[in-house]
């Protein structure tokens, strides 16, 4: 298992943050990587949601945590030839009010789960552009939620 985590500060109330990552539509807005995304199935706990990343990989996810407006979390498979089953990411988005700086601090984390040693080994070699990607995500997430 690889764990990444960052977190940041964003000057909007918690429920403008969650309208903003709760809605998969939205995740190609600020989750960097994602090209396109949309809902399959669902609502909440147990929605399933397809994530096209920006290299062309598709990727079904279902959501296995929901607690409204502070935590979710999603499951990634790889799909299409080639793709490994026991290869598996989560990402979760904790949000939790910041009444100190009337806002919220964002975490987001990845847990990635690789197929195999090799790709446990390419993983890590790039944990720093995974690193990179998340503080990405968080600025862009920082502006969309300012906005509303």
């Amino acid at each position: 298992m690889i764990l990444v985590e960052r977190s940041a500060h964003v000057a909007a109330p918690v429920e403008a943050v969650w309208d903003v990552v709760q809605r998969a539509e939205q995740l190609p807005a600020w989750l960097a990587g994602v090209r396109a995304a949309e809902v399959l199935s669902g609502e909440g706990f147990g929605r399933r949601q397809l994530v096209q990343a920006g290299r062309g990989a598709a990727h079904e996810a279902e959501v296995i945590a929901y607690q409204e407006p502070t935590l979710i979390g999603w499951r990634e498979r790889a799909k299409g030839a080639g793709a490994r089953a026991e290869a598996r990411t989560e990402i979760y988005v904790q949000l939790t009010p910041d009444e100190q700086e009337s806002g919220t601090v964002v975490r987001l984390i990845v847990v990635r789960w690789p197929a195999g040693p090799v790709k446990a080994a390419l993983l890590r070699l790039g944990l720093r552009r995974v690193g990179a990607d998340l503080e990405d995500s968080l600025a862009r997430l920082t502006d969309l939620a300012a906005v509303g």
